[in-house]
């Protein structure tokens, strides 16, 4: 057995091995929770604890954690040893089936938008049995789901959940009308999460209080060569690099991440792993991990990995590519368009569904991935604009164009690609073409969500798709039940469909100016910034929506409504906070010593002979005083603007105040700074440059 398949999983509470370990009965038992969604019987839980046990230690591992996934954005894990007392004073290792299911964490140190207060610290996680233990660090991490001692969710985990099964029941309604679907009784959507991020050498990462802080360049002029000519993008993996990619790649099969792709970005120092397929909740949980391992194996290669959505100014960002379908327990991929397309009408539906989802709750779409370093991003020629737009292709443009105008359509004949060698092997053309710039594009099965930033959860981008879909699927639901000409109900609801709901769809270029005001004509949104996105987190029709699919209650909404403005006000304020003080103790200080050096200098020089040419010297001087006193009036700027914050009391309030006054700030005391380095010594660069970051790999 090759090296690959010896190890993949060998981390893992996996099927093969529960099926190995536990009782018969017990294992059928918990596959029913696992693949039919039924209630857990606590009889299981342990038989299950014991097996999980003994499987860990056997492992090496001495403790187990609840894994979960609280509103920070990160994961968290308190540890428990298995260790219990003996009457005798030695010790046994045991695990309940109590310990399994259920834990207690401290709920009110975690984000919960007001649904839990400092005295009310009681929280509990619930294992989550669709997504399998596994060990990390020696010690057995069990994915759990957190709630507050209210029952509210905490967490990303629980919503997600529900939103897997509000899609389920709402396609399974509608899978039900068509022939042939008998043995369907449940659906899962799917993802494939992309995950982009930058590798840098950890000694020129330590010297940049920036990157620490913020995880991002406040500061810094762009190099001589940056992405210009596209030569790092799927060019050749240096050796360091490939090195880590190897080990990573090898721990996350351990832990049965299927990492399959890894390539060179656009930007220099810029790469990209992906995933195959997995089922929603796991892939996220996938993620997260993938995450994890990235920042861990970085750093015994001497890197630094940074997932930041923009930690270079100049230079591509990073997102994270959701690759998002639906599938029934029987294995049929519901965004399969069939060899003909247009005369399948099950596949017509479910994408006039999901056409009519985007549009209809594009904001919440928008809001999915709205974040302080998406921001950067999005619209800005490298990533999608903040415009929700959906791609279809010319295949199925086409098609719906011909069911609109209620004409035929002519399917064409598969294409041969001619590319003119005669050695090249002959291949069939697919249909369509990509769109780099669509924000939701249809990939031949699966619908790609581009917009997501590559710090970011899956887990919020995938509630919302799915909450929209379980919404549209169940109208649709409604309105063919019991219709007397089934399929003359069918071809009405999607012609229908088309036509209310067209304006959303755009094979066009998502970056032109055009586009932009063609949208505003079309009626889109265009919510450029994460306040004006969370503005309409709680509006009616959302809230309506969410609390009818069971996937947030209001006070749930609510509170996410809080977290967000919050977390987006306190990384605009640590950011405001480390240019202040880098300006203060790096900058300033280097730009006068510069400035006085230069005088001194023009001084000499006319001490010596008042005819010798000062001119370079003097116009230097001039300059670099110049920008100091624009560093400095900025810096003063910006440290009233931080003053006049503690006026501000409402969360909402205070994001948009950062996103308003406080950024534009900042933006002008970086561009000042930036200038000022172009003029300075790099001997005397308080900090490593651009291109000592972005080529620092070797």
């Amino acid at each position: 057995m090759d090296k690959v398949t010896a190890i993949f999983g060998e981390n893992v509470f996996n099927e093969a091995t529960m099926k190995a370990r536990l009782p018969k009965e017990t294992f059928k038992q918990l596959m029913k929770t696992i693949e039919g969604g039924e209630k857990l019987d606590p009889s299981v839980a342990n038989v299950v604890a014991n097996a999980m046990k003994d499987w860990a230690i056997e492992k090496g591992a001495t403790h187990f954690t609840h894994w979960f996934q609280p509103l920070t954005g990160v994961t968290a894990e308190k540890h428990d040893a298995f260790i219990q007392p003996t009457k005798e004073g030695g010790i046994i290792m045991e695990f309940s089936g109590k310990e399994l299911v259920q834990g207690e964490p401290d709920a009110s140190s975690f984000p919960s938008g007001g649904i839990r207060a400092t005295f009310e610290a009681r929280g509990y996680t619930a294992w989550d049995p669709t997504s399998y233990a596994f060990i990390k660090d020696g010690t057995l991490c069990i994915p759990t789901a957190f709630c507050s001692y209210t029952g509210e969710a905490l967490d990303k985990k629980t919503p997600l959940l529900r939103s897997m099964e509000a899609i389920s029941k709402a396609a399974v309604r509608v899978l039900k009308l068509f022939e042939g679907n008998e043995a369907v009784t449940s659906v899962k959507t799917t993802v494939g999460p992309e995950q982009e991020y930058f590798l840098v050498d950890k000694s020129v990462y330590d010297k940049r209080p920036d990157l620490i802080y913020t995880g991002r360049t406040l500061f810094g002029a762009k190099a001589p060569k940056g992405q210009e000519l596209e030569d790092h993008y799927f060019g050749m993996i240096k050796p360091r690099v490939q090195a880590f990619m190897k080990d990573l790649n090898e721990e996350l099969w351990k832990l049965g991440i299927l990492a399959k792709t890894e390539h060179n970005e656009v930007a220099p120092a810029q790469h990209e792993l992906a995933p195959i397929f997995s089922t929603t909740n796991l892939a996220c949980d996938h993620n997260q991990l993938t995450m994890e391992l990235m920042r861990k194996t970085a750093s015994k290669h001497g890197m630094v990995c940074l997932l930041h959505e923009k930690p270079f100014a100049g230079v591509n960002g990073s997102g994270k590519h959701n690759n998002w379908s639906i599938s029934t327990n029987t294995g049929k991929n519901l965004l399969d368009p069939g060899a003909t397309p247009d005369q399948n009408a099950q596949f017509l539906l479910f994408l006039a569904a999901v056409i009519r989802a985007v549009d209809e709750y594009q904001d919440l779409l928008r809001i999915s991935v709205a974040s302080a370093g998406n921001d950067h991003r999005l619209g800005a020629n490298e990533a999608p604009p903040a415009i929700i737009s959906i791609f279809l292709g010319d295949e199925l443009t086409a098609i719906l164009d011909a069911l609109e105008k209620g004409v035929p359509y002519g399917p064409h004949a598969k294409e041969k690609m001619q590319i003119g060698v005669t050695v090249l092997p002959d291949f069939n053309k697919d249909t369509t073409d990509r769109n780099r710039t669509s924000p939701f594009a249809f990939t031949g099965n699966k619908f790609e969500f581009r917009s997501l930033g590559s710090n970011d959860s899956i887990a919020c981008c995938n509630i919302m798709l799915n909450t929209a879909v379980a919404d549209i699927l169940e109208k649709f639901a409604d309105e063919l039940e019991g219709a007397s000409d089934f399929n003359a109900a069918v071809s009405a609801l999607v012609l229908k469909t088309i036509k209310e709901h067209k304006r959303i769809i755009f094979n066009g270029n998502g970056y032109s100016d055009e586009w932009v005001k063609e949208a505003e004509s079309r009626g889109l949104m265009n919510l450029k910034t994460t306040p004006e996105a969370l503005a309409h987190l709680c509006d009616k029709k959302n809230v309506e929506v969410l609390k009818k699919e069971g996937v947030f209650t209001e006070v749930e909404l609510k509170s996410r409504y809080d977290i967000y403005n919050d977390n987006y006000a306190k990384i605009i304020n640590i950011e405001a906070l480390t240019m202040i003080d880098m300006t203060k103790k790096l900058y300033l200080p280097v730009a006068s010593s510069y400035a006085n050096e230069l005088a001194g200098v023009v001084a000499a020089k006319k001490a010596v002979d008042a005819g010798i040419d000062a001119t370079y010297e003097t116009d230097l001087v001039k300059k670099v005083s110049s920008l100091t006193t624009g560093i400095y009036s900025k810096l003063q700027s910006l440290e009233k603007a931080e003053c006049e914050v503690k006026n501000i009391s409402e969360v909402d309030e205070l994001a948009a105040y950062y996103c308003n006054k406080v950024i534009p700030i900042m933006n002008e005391l970086r561009a000042n700074v930036d200038e000022l380095e172009g003029y300075v010594p790099a001997s005397k660069w308080p900090v490593p440059s651009y291109g000592e970051l972005l080529y620092s790999v070797r």
